[in-house]
C-alpha cells in the first residue's frame, strides 16, 4: 500500500552521513531543499514504514546557513521511527519537512549580560545551532553551556564545542554534567544539583541572578521542571510573551 505525501509540506532529502556517537546515539546529516529557518528551531524527519508515513520533530544542529542539515537523535528501541533512521546509509532517501517550527530561539530571549544554556542529552542540538551564529556572541558578555549526560561517551560534538572555546576564550565556558561515571573535569552530578550546591557557578565564576542572567533550558521535561522551580526560588521568572523574564524553556520530548 503506497502512502500519499504532501509535496507542499515535505521534500525528499538525501542522506550524506549517519554518525554513531554511542550505543543508541546518532547524528543524521541530510541534504534537502527546505525553507530558511531560525537557529534553535526544529524540523521534522519522516519515513514510510509498513504502509504508514511516520514523522517526528528533531532540532537542527547546523546553523541556518550551514549544510548539510544535521539532526541529533537517540534510538528509542520500541519506537517506530528512530530504529529505522539508525539504519539509513549515504544515498538513502528520507523525508524532511520544508518548513521549520518552534520558538526556542534567541530572538525570544530578553536582553542580559550573561547567557546560560542548560541541556540534557540530544537537547544540546538547538544550542549548538544558536552558538554557530553571530547573534549570541554579539549580545552577551559571557556564555555558559552545560550538557548533562549519563556517560562520557554521550558527550557529543566536542570538536564543535572546542571550536567555540578557541574562537571565544574569554567569553565562553563549557561544563559537562555526567551522572553515571567519573569523567575528568566533569561535574559528577545532575545540572540541578550543580546549581543548588553552587558548584556550577563557582566553576563558571558567575552568578545566576535576575539582574544579569538569561537562562535557556532544553531537555528532559523533569529536568526542565525542576530547574525552573529552582531558579524561581532565586527570583528569576519564566519568559512569557506578555511578561518578559529570565527563563526560556523547551521541553524536548
Amino acid at each position: 500500500m503506497s502512502v500519499t505525501i504532501d509535496s507542499r509540506k515535505w521534500c525528499q532529502g538525501r542522506v550524506v552521513e549517519l554518525y554513531r556517537w554511542a550505543e543508541r546515539l546518532y547524528s543524521l546529516r541530510v541534504e534537502a531543499d527546505i525553507e530558511p529557518f531560525v537557529a534553535g528551531q526544529f524540523g521534522r524527519l519522516g519515513l514510510e514504514i509498513e504502509g504508514e508515513f511516520v514523522s517526528r520533530p528533531y532540532s537542527f544542529v547546523n546553523a541556518p546557513d550551514e549544510r548539510p542539515l544535521d539532526f541529533y537523535f537517540i534510538v528509542i528501541p520500541e519506537g517506530k521511527l528512530t530504529p529505522k533512521l539508525a539504519t539509513l546509509q549515504p544515498g538513502d532517501s528520507v523525508w524532511v519537512a520544508r518548513k521549520a517550527a518552534g520558538f526556542f530561539t534567541l530572538n525570544q530571549v530578553p536582553e542580559g549580560r550573561h547567557l546560560w544554556m542548560l541541556a540534557t542529552g540530544t537537547a544540546l542540538g538547538p544550542f549548538l545551532s544558536i552558538l554557530k551564529t553571530e547573534a549570541p556572541w554579539r549580545r552577551f558578555e559571557r556564555i555558559v553551556l552545560v550538557h548533562g549526560v549519563r556517560t562520557g561517551a554521550e558527550l557529543a560534538y566536542q570538536d564543535t564545542i572546542q571550536g567555540f572555546r578557541q574562537d571565544h576564550p574569554e567569553q565562553f565556558r563549557f561544563f559537562a554534567s555526567v551522572t553515571r561515571e567519573a569523567v575528568p573535569g566533569a561535574l559528577p552530578m545532575r545540572i540541578t544539583q550543580a546549581i543548588e550546591s553552587g558548584e556550577l557557578e563557582q566553576r563558571a565564576g558567575l552568578k545566576i541572578d535576575p539582574a544579569d542572567s538569561q537562562v535557556m533550558i532544553c531537555g528532559n521535561p523533569a529536568m526542565v521542571k525542576d530547574t525552573v522551580a529552582l531558579l524561581k526560588r532565586r527570583g528569576l521568572k519564566e519568559n512569557l510573551r506578555k511578561e518578559p523574564g529570565q527563563i526560556t524553556t523547551e521541553r524536548y520530548w
